[in-house]
């Protein structure tokens, strides 16, 4: 019988946990995402039903939320809704069924690898990597930068925590990256 587990945008079975001196790049299986972008005109009334389901729309270059939606700025009216892939395997349809006419909501979570990156300080990997200059931006700052050619999405939790958005086709390149700048600066 064949055997369907679902494998992880890195090609394995369980994710990857890398370790490079105080470093810890983690990757996440467990978040569900979607693409919420407010359709012509209905903005006033996305971001009421948006309030009544309890799904964040942060401002430009901001994350928020928390239990059990997150939301990151991607574009003006359009936000990247996180949850947890256990309670939200079906986000896309959570999230139009939530929202109605008033947005255009495209499932997200096959389509990116998501990387936890934890250090005491993540300035000396980051500066090697992208233009963020992350000690000086707030936590909650998220933003779309290029890392390795690649575009991504960082999104400071932290002082020292952050998470990543790759292209999952790129995955593998994406890890590498991270490791190679991390064994230049620890």
């Amino acid at each position: 019988m064949a055997d369907l587990r679902a494998m992880t945008a890195l090609g394995a079975w369980e994710p990857k946990r890398v370790e490079v001196g105080p470093l810890v790049i983690a990757e996440r299986v467990d978040v569900a995402l979607a693409s919420v972008a407010a359709r012509r005109g209905r903005m006033g009334e996305l971001a009421k039903a948006a309030l009544k389901a309890g799904v964040p729309l942060p401002d430009p270059a901001r994350h928020s939320g928390g239990d059990p939606l997150s939301a990151f700025w991607v574009a003006p009216e359009m936000w990247f809704v996180e949850a947890p892939f256990a309670s939200h395997e079906m986000i896309a349809s959570q999230l139009k069924a939530a929202l109605g006419e008033t947005a255009s909501v495209t499932e997200q979570t096959d389509a990116w690898v998501v990387f936890d990156l934890t250090a005491p300080d993540l300035a000396p990997l980051l500066e090697r990597l992208c233009n963020v200059d992350f000690p000086v931006v707030p936590v909650g700052h998220a933003t779309r930068t290029v890392i390795e050619h690649l575009g991504c999405y960082l999104i400071k939790l932290g002082a020292g925590e952050a998470r990543l958005y790759g292209p999952r086709s790129s995955a593998k390149s994406l890890l590498h990256a991270l490791e190679a700048a991390a064994d230049s600066a620890w």
